[in-house]
Order: C-alpha cells, then sequence, then structure tokens
C-alpha cells in the first residue's frame, strides 16, 4: 500500500508556509482520498509551531531550529531525508521551488530512490501517473514508476493552495542528524519591490515585445516613454513582466532596449511558460513561438495595431485593436485616480 509524505516550507517571513507549499498539499489530499492512503505532512522551518494551525487532519512532521531559517543544501537535505525516512512514505510530493528543487535529486538519491520534476498533475487509481510537459510545452507524457521511493516535484499554479480553517493542531518533532554546515547565511540582497519585474505569484503577466522600441506614429521611436509606461503599469498593478526573444535580443544587436528586461523575462519557446490567472500581451505578433509561453494563462488578452495579427485567430480571449502606447498612458492614468 502506498503512503504519501507532502514536504513543505516557510516563506521568507518564516511565519506562514508558501503558496507553493499550500498548493502541494492540495495535490497530496486528492492524491490520498483516491487511493485511500495515509498522508503525512512534512515542515521545514525555523519554527513549525504556528505553521501547523489549519493543515488537513493528517501525520504532521516538523524539522525546526535556527539552522533550517534560511535555504542552504546541507541542512535542507538533511531535513527532507529525515522526513522521508521518518514518515516510511513511497511517495514524496513537494513544491518545485528554489529551496526544494536544489536539494530533492540528492534526497532521492541519499534514499535509494527515484524523482521526477515540473510535474503537473497526478492521476490514475490502480497506478499513480504523473503529467509532464516536455520540449518547452509541446510535449506532454504521463509517468509511471515501480521504484520507490518516488519523489514528485510539483510545478507551481498546477493546484489551488489549500485553505483550511484555523486550528491548534501540534506537529511531531523529528531530530536531524546535522553534518558539517561549511556555510553561513549573513543576509539576503534583493532588488526593491517595486524593481522586481518577475512576479511568479502576480494575478497578471504583462508581455512586451518589439513593438514598444520600433518607430511610432511620428517616424521617431519613444524606447524611455515606452519604459515609463511599462514601469507604471507594472508598479500599479502589481503584474509580472514578460518579453518575446525578439525584444531582449535586441541588446545583443546594439539596438535601443528597455534597460530593465534580461532573458529572464522571456516567454515563449525558448523561454519560460508562466502560469497566471490573466495575461496582457502588446506589441506582440502572437504566432506559435509567443503562444506556447502562454499556454497556460486563464485568461488571454493582447493590444495590436493589426486586427488580422496572430492574437486575433483565436490566441487571445480579447484583441484590443489599438496603439499600445496610449492605451496603457490612460491605464495608467486611471490606476493612478483609483478608477
Amino acid at each position: 500500500m502506498e503512503s504519501i509524505l507532502v514536504l513543505t516550507h516557510a516563506d521568507e517571513s518564516g511565519s506562514a508556509l508558501t503558496k507553493a507549499s499550500l498548493e502541494a498539499i492540495t495535490a497530496g489530499l486528492e492524491l490520498a482520498a483516491r487511493l485511500g492512503a495515509p498522508l503525512a505532512i512534512g515542515i521545514v522551518a525555523a519554527d513549525a509551531t504556528h505553521l501547523s494551525n489549519g493543515l488537513p487532519s493528517a501525520r504532521l512532521l516538523a524539522v525546526s531550529g535556527e539552522a533550517f531559517a534560511e535555504p542552504r543544501y546541507a541542512t535542507d537535505a538533511a531535513a527532507c531525508e529525515a522526513l522521508c525516512r521518518a514518515s516510511a512514505a513511497t511517495i514524496v510530493l513537494a513544491p518545485g521551488s528554489s529551496r526544494f528543487a536544489r536539494v530533492a535529486a540528492g534526497v532521492a538519491h541519499r534514499l535509494s530512490g527515484m524523482i521526477d520534476t515540473h510535474i503537473t498533475s497526478i492521476g490514475g487509481t490502480a497506478t499513480i501517473e504523473a503529467t509532464r510537459w516536455f520540449y518547452r510545452q509541446r510535449v506532454e507524457a504521463v509517468l509511471t514508476r515501480d521504484a520507490r521511493p518516488w519523489l514528485l516535484l510539483l510545478d507551481s499554479g498546477t493546484h489551488a493552495p489549500f485553505a483550511g480553517a484555523p486550528g491548534t493542531a501540534a506537529a511531531e518533532e523529528i531530530k536531524v542528524d546535522l553534518p558539517a554546515i561549511r556555510t553561513t547565511v549573513t543576509g539576503i540582497r534583493a532588488p526593491k519591490q517595486d524593481e522586481q519585474t518577475i512576479r511568479p505569484d502576480a494575478k497578471m503577466l504583462f508581455v512586451t515585445g518589439a513593438g514598444w522600441t520600433k518607430k511610432q506614429q511620428d517616424g521617431q521611436t519613444h524606447v524611455s516613454e515606452a519604459a515609463e509606461l511599462i514601469l507604471g503599469f507594472l508598479r500599479q498593478t502589481g503584474a509580472s513582466l514578460g518579453s518575446s526573444k525578439s525584444l531582449v535580443d535586441q541588446g545583443g544587436e546594439g539596438n535601443s532596449v528597455l534597460p530593465f528586461l534580461t532573458h529572464l523575462n522571456q516567454v515563449g519557446q525558448t523561454g519560460a511558460t508562466p502560469r497566471h490567472p490573466k495575461g496582457l500581451a502588446t506589441c506582440c505578433h502572437g504566432e506559435e513561438p509567443h503562444v506556447v509561453g502562454w499556454r497556460f494563462i486563464a485568461d488571454r488578452r493582447a493590444i495590436s495595431l493589426d486586427p488580422n495579427c496572430g492574437w486575433t485567430r483565436g490566441k487571445a480571449d480579447v484583441v484590443y485593436v489599438a496603439d499600445a502606447f496610449p492605451v496603457i498612458a490612460k491605464v495608467n492614468e486611471l490606476l493612478a485616480k483609483g478608477s
């Protein structure tokens, strides 16, 4: 009989589980109900005292202490291994966060198990079938394995976050034999929130295209104005910024570029395939490379001057035939007024 463990970890504040962890709990509950298997939830945090409150009725395990306050391979790998061994789980689900993605393969090796990443759904009744995408989200595969334990890293945005009623559940503390720690976390250096353009948990994805840097109706380019409009929209909406490959490549070609764009913003066939509830594309032609990056966006809208562009051929739910410059300027004005 299968037994399931869901690994979770605290967010940067240490006072709550991450959204991706709550999504993994939802996936674990669904799988346990379908298989009739026991479920355990493991927590890695500096202080797990209050993190177990509101979690579903399952066996709760925790590894806590100041050594687990910050992500670090040695401590996180030891914590995950200890939780897996304590639960004796045959199936281990974990969020595909940078913290767990860093250590999951090593944990699977220590347990003599197997691992698969970027899992989007888990089905099957007689056997467990894990689904993921290959070839830049163009080929969907269903995986099954006989080896146990089997670790599955879940992509964020594929399940609804678990939301339980407040409770007073207590987690069982698991002892961890830590190896010699050779690194010390002295702090985190990160851009200010209003300077951060990649926001995985944002409700909207705002995608820019090469049209922002091309000559406009007056025959001139307005790159600085475009940058101000885009950043203004991001600041007021909290949206995440995506870009076409053609736009981020312009810097290497000696052309005028938006200064805040990097290849990390790139979406599409050769970029990321983010998952957001809503998306707005501007100055993108909307052909296949871009559409691949939008495959998992729920509500897709676009602004384009060309009524026959790729977005109008069934690839977007709504297309606004207009110039993105005045449209975004007007939207920013309305947002500033609180409209």
